[in-house]
């Protein structure tokens, strides 16, 4: 069954969001078609970014649960808590979003416990339900509930990373780090420095993201270059702001930190 798409409510604010490919489409398509949705890339380019704005231009309500180590499959489904001496259930978000409609998204799934896979799988096939083994019901989705999941596999290890019995049940969109020239503008509209200003730190971030993998686990993200121009636009110096929020965030390690503040005094002057 299909489900109509909605207006954004009157006077609700869309997060800003600029597309790379199709993938406001997609994520539609999806959410029309009632499909789980996968969305995979590096730290910062933007997928919660893109869920909180496709989630308001929906007009859906969004429930964001941010995966650790120590999340366990009980707490999205929840537990009975003691209150005022009676035993009583407590939803958790996972299970409000499958009651009550709406996106229900796990930010970095893999780092959460195995058995949290266990509970999402009958929720991303053509059953659509969720099991609450402890107080017996099964709960059927609604038409506009959806589940949406992130991951970045450039950062997991062997032992942290997403079954394929669980990939090829999600619908995926991969995401990238903006075009040059767009996250010159994305950068520039969010900390209100000017585009002139913002095209050196740009240049910055693209030589340290070719370094990823090699002296660095991971490089810049958009979010931290908006950061740094948030912070020359208050009137910090350029090279201090990059400093703080582009080189001390990469690496604890003296040497390579060392590396990297040469290579930023070469292009920030």
């Amino acid at each position: 069954m299909n489900i109509m798409l909605t207006n954004p409510p009157s006077g609700v604010d869309i997060p800003a969001y600029t597309p790379i490919g199709n993938e406001c489409e997609l994520f539609e398509t999806a959410w029309t078609r009632q499909l789980p949705l996968l969305l995979k890339g590096p730290t910062g380019c933007g997928k919660t970014r893109f869920v909180s704005h496709m989630a308001a231009r929906l007009g859906l309500p969004l429930s964001t649960v941010s995966c650790h180590d120590d999340l366990a499959a009980a707490d999205l489904t929840g537990r009975f808590l003691l209150k005022g001496g009676d035993t009583v259930w407590v939803d958790g978000p996972l299970t409000r979003a499958v009651r009550d409609g709406g996106i229900c998204y796990l930010d970095e799934v893999v780092e959460a416990r195995k058995d949290v896979a266990v509970v999402l799988h009958p929720l991303t096939d053509d059953r659509r339900i969720l099991p609450l083994e402890r107080t017996g019901e099964q709960l059927s989705a609604p038409p506009g509930f959806m589940l949406v999941v992130s991951y970045n596999p450039g950062y997991q290890n062997l032992l942290k990373t997403l079954k394929p019995s669980t990939r090829q049940r999600f619908v995926a969109i991969e995401f990238d780090f903006l075009p040059r020239d767009r996250e010159i503008a994305v950068v520039a509209a969010e900390s209100g420095l000017a585009e002139g200003l913002v095209v050196p730190l740009v240049e910055l971030a693209r030589r340290l993201r070719a370094l990823k993998g090699h002296d660095l686990e991971e490089g810049v993200s958009t979010r931290l270059l908006v950061y740094c121009a948030s912070l020359i636009d208050a009137g910090l110096p350029p090279k201090d702001a990059v400093r703080s929020a582009m080189i001390e965030p990469l690496t604890d390690e003296a040497d390579v930190r060392a590396a990297l503040l040469e290579l930023a005094g070469a292009i920030i002057r």
